[in-house]
């Protein structure tokens, strides 16, 4: 059995957990990172990430990257299938990067990784973590390998390990919540009536419907939908949109990658238990609604790589206990925020839902209310 010792292990390497590594390299943090799959997801999964993410990504060295591979995207609207209830305009951004950048997840992961590389670090792989105790200057942790079980002893553990973090788990951190139920998801070609400069959420007594677009003239098809089919067909996304979204012009040529996935709306009781730290999703899941998901974690991820260096250096926690407290607020913002939207958009009840299109149509026409949208959907409030 091997023992490693290192200030920080950081278990999981998706956006979360990279993006942790890349902040910990940067100011010259001992660490590891761990995953227990054996290579990274090819799949798309996330794919847009906002304004004020991509201005604490720059700060990691990694901006400019996402932004020469992805879409530049700058209307957000909601839709009642033609209607347009409000159009949010990204223009007016208080940022250099004034848009939503569309990317899809396996692409992005794949720009972090090469960015950790150069700084000469490398994810281990497939590295399980099966238990960590308490040690007195901070946790051991044991983990399966392909060639057997080695032992890594750190000051702390990040838990960026997703929805089902064992990381969390095995620290005794709740994660109360509940289930907006199954989703379609789907990336697929298709002749598209709306311009390739909006993401569109639709409103629908069914569940929601977001469409976006994404590069080599690809859309990003997501939908609340009750037993979604775990592959689904063109017909499946067909029978979606033409339900829900224009009434007229889409055509769903072929589907390039589709799942089916459960959305929860959870967040953590706390996000630090000692030597514990949560980032991410294994801190807090919600509704994809308005993409916020992969950027909360994000830049979780930038303030956590920062708080960490800070807490080695000075040999206190208040730095972490400050980025518990703050961060964990912000991931109640957003999960009341998605939740809010969620189920505005799901009125069963025509005259309900009449009457709020009314209202969301008459706020639409203040500009202070649609600044304070692009504001909040591109995390800067």
């Amino acid at each position: 059995m091997t023992v490693t010792s290192t200030d920080v292990l950081i278990v999981g390497a998706g956006p979360a957990g990279l993006a942790t590594a890349i902040g910990l390299a940067q100011r010259g943090v001992d660490f590891l990172i761990v995953d227990a799959l054996p290579e990274a997801q090819n799949t798309s999964r996330a794919a847009v990430i906002h304004s004020a993410t991509l201005e604490s990504l720059r700060e990691l060295g990694v901006a400019d990257l996402l932004i020469e591979q992805g879409i530049k995207v700058p209307n957000f609207r909601i839709r009642d299938r033609d209607s347009v209830l409000l159009h949010v305009d990204f223009a007016g951004l208080p940022s250099p990067t004034p848009y939503a950048l569309m990317i899809p997840q396996d692409e992005s992961e794949r720009i972090l990784i090469d960015r950790l590389s150069a700084q000469g670090h490398a994810i281990q792989r497939p590295v399980r973590l099966t238990g960590f105790e308490a040690i007195n200057d901070g946790v051991r942790a044991k983990c399966a390998t392909g060639s057997g079980e080695k032992v890594i002893e750190a000051r702390y553990v990040v838990g960026a390990d997703g929805e089902k973090s064992s990381v969390r788990g095995q620290a005794g951190i709740a994660f109360p919540g509940d289930s907006y139920g199954s989703f379609l998801l789907a990336d697929v070609r298709m002749e598209w009536p709306i311009a390739k400069d909006e993401v569109t959420l639709f409103f629908s007594e069914a569940g929601t419907l977001v469409v976006a677009p994404m590069s080599r003239d690809r859309y990003r098809v997501v939908a609340q939908l009750p037993g979604a089919p775990s592959v689904p067909t063109i017909a499946d996304v067909q029978k979606v949109i033409d339900s829900r979204g224009p009434r007229s012009g889409p055509r769903v040529g072929e589907v390039l990658w589709g799942s089916r996935f459960q959305v929860h709306h959870k967040l953590a009781e706390r996000l630090r238990k000692g030597p514990v730290l949560l980032v991410g999703d294994a801190a807090h899941v919600h509704s994809p609604a308005g993409g916020q998901g992969m950027n909360l974690g994000l830049r979780d991820a930038a303030v956590l790589s920062e708080a960490l260096a800070e807490a080695l250096r000075a040999g206190s926690s208040s730095a972490l206990d400050a980025y518990a407290t703050e961060r964990r607020a912000a991931a109640a913002e957003v999960l009341e925020m998605t939740d809010r939207l969620t189920r505005v958009a799901t009125m069963a009840n025509p005259t309900a839902r009449w009457a709020r299109n009314r209202l969301i149509a008459t706020a639409a026409s203040l500009p202070q209310v649609r600044r304070y949208a692009a504001r909040t959907l591109a995390g800067f409030n």
